[in-house]
């Protein structure tokens, strides 16, 4: 029961940076993949490498580097996409960015995704229900919806990937 005590702690704990806590000071690829992958270390199952991000770039999920120097915006979109990768295809996710390009600006769609998915990270792993999604309905709702949708179903693949790691470690104790 410490384990899954323990486990639950971290999630509590839980933050996304804001957009504005990203370095902007531009991060080679391995510094990019050591950042990001410190800051989704508490979520199971939610993984970066860095073959992952070239393959990202040539994908064209994410701009080039410049001068081999991830910026802010990029480090927000591997964020992004390394929460989404676990529920989504890579063409599906190009589709969401790309719908959301038209829509949001990378700093509002990022501060977005992040309170709603700690949030929904909380209610989950405290067995609440998830609030219904708030704010007045406009042209973009049905975009929020996918997002809201997409974490939804992340966070639940976190909780699982959670406490199926929390019970192996309990039988091999």
């Amino acid at each position: 029961m410490e384990q899954k005590d323990k486990m639950l702690s971290k999630i509590e704990s839980f933050r996304l940076p804001g957009f504005n806590e990203i370095p902007d000071v531009g991060l080679f690829l391995e510094q990019t993949t050591k950042y990001i992958s410190n800051i989704l270390t508490p979520l199971e199952g939610i993984t970066i490498t860095s073959s992952m991000i070239s393959n990202y770039v040539k994908r064209k999920l994410i701009k080039n580097p410049v001068k081999k120097q991830y910026d802010r915006e990029q480090i927000a979109y591997l964020i992004f996409i390394a929460v989404a990768k676990s529920v989504l295809s890579l063409e599906n996710i190009q589709l969401f960015i790309a719908l959301q390009t038209k829509s949001y600006t990378a700093e509002v769609a990022y501060e977005y995704f992040c309170r709603e998915f700690e949030s929904i990270l909380r209610c989950v792993f405290e067995r609440r229900a998830v609030p219904e999604m708030s704010g007045t309905k406009d042209r973009n709702t049905e975009l929020k919806n996918m997002l809201r949708n997409t974490i939804i179903t992340a966070v639940h693949k976190v909780y699982l990937e959670t406490f199926f790691a929390t019970l192996d470690e309990e039988i091999e104790e």
